[in-house]
């Protein structure tokens, strides 16, 4: 699904303009993008949560030069989806064979 879908889908559901419906997902996606930058984790009740995770310093091998290269420490965006909403997923999409 792409964000042009979701906003078809909002718009058909909703009876907005899409035009409106898609000024609204970007500016939500920009403050989520934007809380995690400054250092700040999103918590969507019922959704789940946008977090930061921390990645330690560690030693990489460039395999194609055979050298050592040092990748500093990071942090990465993550998702955690709520407990209800992996639930959901779990029971409702069918396994493929």
């Amino acid at each position: 699904m792409t964000k042009a879908d979701i906003v078809s889908k909002i718009a058909d559901r909703t009876g907005m303009e899409k035009a409106d419906v898609l000024a609204a997902v970007e500016g939500f996606m920009r403050e989520v993008k934007s809380g995690m930058e400054s250092g700040e984790n999103v918590y969507l009740r019922g959704f789940g949560s946008f977090v930061l995770k921390s990645r330690a310093q560690k030693t990489g091998r460039n395999i194609s030069k055979n050298t050592t290269l040092v990748i500093p420490a990071h942090f990465i965006p993550s998702f955690k989806p709520a407990k209800t909403f992996a639930e959901s997923v779990k029971k409702n999409v069918p396994v493929k064979k």
